[in-house]
């Protein structure tokens, strides 16, 4: 070839490899745009089952998505590694190495088309061909649905690494009903998490997404062992898995009947999903082993109780609020029962189970000791006539038997005492409002259940016993809205121990589990409600038993129906018991007659005698601070606190200064005292002369 002509050549080879790499370009670049333009609808599968955890993580309740699927979120790690190799080598055996289409596959699956007259022995879609296929769901089989699958396909390997694409497949293959995932299969088919699958387990959930409704166990349970064996005998045959663990294998059974995901805290979990704009996943407070453990005693409990009468519990953290476990009802879908009402937060008569705060407040003020004697006879407050229980009395009795034996009267005299009004300032300092009657100011009844009043606000007041006289408030992570925290105690830490000790003297119900736990019981009027609380020196249990409607149940007490349910609670939680704090310092035990005069027998301000001593003195009186004064003693700076002046008039020296319920080391014999608190807020001062007389005031002490 002459010189022209190759020359000529060259350049006609040139220009065209110049304009086919033009047209690629532009090939390239039209489907780099047509991809942009017509992008995977990888959002269409993004809705996923809402699901509430406990505090370890673990699920208590899932629900559907608005179609009414149960499609649960699922990771990689936990996922058993076994079964995702047993996947991806039946199902698509180079996922890690091609683009989204195998050719191989495809040219062995057109082979395999021809040789058996149309009749289609493997389809040659790989995993990220069948998320396409998931994500764009279509009708028909065909030629060009599966070209459409394929473009999807290197859509997808285009925006998302392989784990990102195994998870989504493993997030939205079918198995059978509404189930989707292989989260919502395991926990129907197996009742476990795929954590930890066995092989048999393993082949089912890989055979179970090519042809979910012909293979459901539940309904065609041959052809889901026919499949399942399938996948194993295959798994043989590449030599994946020894002979011997595929014969084990494939005797072992397949499940006949679907299983119902985790239903735990119904009621709570339900509060938890209300708002539809909150997180895909809610976790709250709740054990869900205890959880479990309280409900089925709940379920056992139902059979034993009357028809529509049902029960609720709470278990808590004294210390820090969170509820451990919570159960509303015998069940939620009791309808004989009224199960879907939370009767945790329905509002009912206490009967006696506030009685400890009036005993912790009347300690507080220094008017009576466990073992001051007071009178359990007939007494008329201004036409108010309370009656025991068993509408029997025992007369005179010490503060400790008063309150381990619930009398109602002694009760109502250190009620009338410290003040009604008093009570109910204090119960709000634990978070707790009582309900009164409609246009009623609080009386004495409030004492003996005449308010209304949760089981949650209840032993949310209960933490107090565990939190040295503060209460926790209460959380289970249902509500995202955050509360402030209850700052100032119920009650001093010295009343609350000396209620402590004296209800952990209180006998166990008749067959009970034996336990170091104190507890109290309440009845409401007319057999309505049961109620028994216990605590150790960290954990507070209420039970609540009766009828949602409030009817009357003949027979219904706290001791007999609500206590056994405590004790058998308690113990079934599995938690360990905390031993109760010991006294606080300087707090002593005195018996009876070692207790001053005023404190050996309790008396009522009409019941007192002459407090005129020998001498002619009178009783003592605290002139200054004033009672219910606010009295500013903050320091400039960071310092301490400055001391407060008390004043007194009459009595008898030497005095002694009883400072929230513990007593100042040493008598003065001046009449003006000096007291540095240790912190601010409110404080009783109680101030006892020689002859034991006594006189108190509770100030506010401001720290600014």
């Amino acid at each position: 070839m002459s010189a022209p002509r190759r020359i000529r050549a060259l350049s006609l080879a040139a220009g065209g490899l110049v304009a086919l790499v033009g047209l690629a370009g532009l090939a390239l670049f039209a489907l780099d745009r047509a991809d942009r333009a017509f992008p995977p609808p990888l959002a269409a599968a993004s809705e996923l089952s809402r699901e509430v955890v406990d505090r370890n993580g673990e699920l208590l309740r899932a629900y559907t998505t608005h179609t009414g699927v149960w499609r649960l979120p699922v990771r990689l790690e936990a996922v058993d590694p076994d079964y995702i190799r047993m996947l991806v080598a039946y199902e698509d055996r180079r996922f890690r190495s091609h683009w989204g289409v195998d050719p191989w596959a495809l040219a062995r699956a057109a082979v395999q088309l021809l040789r058996n007259g149309g009749r289609i022995v493997s389809g040659g879609s790989t995993i990220t061909m069948q998320v396409a296929r998931l994500i764009e769901p279509r009708s028909q089989r065909s030629v060009t649905a599966k070209l459409r699958q394929m473009a999807r396909a290197l859509q997808i390997e285009r925006r998302l690494g392989k784990d990102e694409i195994l998870t989504l497949y493993l997030t939205l293959a079918p198995y059978g009903g509404n189930l989707e995932g292989v989260r919502a299969a395991s926990l129907a088919w197996f009742g476990k998490e795929p954590k930890k699958l066995t092989l048999s387990q393993s082949a089912l959930l890989v055979a179970l997404p090519q042809s979910p409704e012909s293979r459901r166990p539940d309904r065609q349970h041959a052809q889901a062992r026919a499949a399942r064996n399938r996948v194993l005998a295959r798994m043989g045959e590449a030599e994946l898995i020894p002979a011997s663990e595929i014969d084990r294998a494939s005797a072992a059974p397949v499940p006949h009947h679907r299983l119902a995901l985790p239903d735990l805290a119904a009621h709570t979990a339900d509060a938890a999903v209300s708002d539809d704009s909150g997180p895909q996943m809610i976790a709250l407070t709740l054990d869900g082993g205890i959880q479990q453990r309280l409900e089925s005693l709940a379920t056992e409990t139902a059979a034993r109780l009357g028809p529509r009468q049902s029960l609720a519990m709470v278990l808590a953290d004294g210390r820090t609020g969170d509820i451990l476990a919570s159960v509303g009802s015998t069940g939620h879908l009791d309808a004989a029962r009224a199960g879907a009402i939370d009767m945790t937060r329905a509002v009912r008569s206490p009967g006696s189970a506030l009685k400890p705060f009036i005993y912790g407040l009347a300690f507080e003020d220094a008017i009576i000791a466990p073992e001051t004697l007071i009178d359990d006879t007939p007494a008329d407050f201004a036409g108010y006539r309370p009656r025991n229980f068993d509408r029997g009395y025992m007369g005179e009795v010490s503060v400790r038997l008063a309150l381990q034996y619930s009398l109602n009267v002694p009760a109502v005299r250190l009620l009338e005492a410290v003040g009604p009004q008093r009570l109910l300032a204090r119960l709000r300092r634990g978070g707790a409002e009582l309900q009164l009657p409609p246009g009623g100011a609080p009386g004495l009844a409030i004492g003996l259940g005449g308010a209304g009043l949760s089981l949650r606000d209840l032993v949310q007041l209960y933490t107090a016993f565990a939190g040295r006289g503060t209460a926790q408030r209460l959380r289970d992570g249902s509500d995202r809205s955050e509360a402030r925290p209850l700052e100032h105690p119920v009650m001093t830490a010295e009343a609350g121990w000396r209620v402590t000790d004296i209800l952990s003297g209180v006998a166990a119900p008749q067959g009970a589990p034996r336990m170091a736990i104190a507890y109290k019981t309440g009845t409401s009027y007319g057999y309505r409600d049961a109620w028994a609380i216990g605590f150790d020196g960290r954990h507070v249990l209420g039970v609540w038993v009766g009828r949602p409607d409030a009817a009357p149940v003949p027979g219904l007490s706290g001791l007999e129906t609500a206590a056994p349910l405590l004790f058998e609670a308690f113990a079934r939680s599995g938690l360990d018991r905390v031993e109760f704090a010991p006294p606080p310092a300087g707090l002593m035990q005195r018996p009876q007659g070692g207790l001053p005069y005023a404190l050996r027998k309790y008396r009522s301000r009409d019941e007192a005698p002459s407090m005129v001593a020998a001498d002619g003195s009178m009783p003592p009186q605290i002139v200054y601070p004033p009672q219910g004064a606010r009295v500013a003693l903050g320091a400039r700076g960071a310092g301490p606190l400055m001391p407060l002046v008390i004043k007194l008039q009459g009595g008898s020296a030497p005095y002694r200064l009883i400072a929230n319920g513990q007593a100042l080391p040493k008598p003065v014999r001046r009449r003006v005292l000096n007291w540095i608190p240790d912190s601010a807020g409110a404080s009783t001062l109680t101030v006892m002369d020689s002859a034991g007389r006594a006189a108190s005031v509770s100030v506010f002490i401001d720290g600014n």
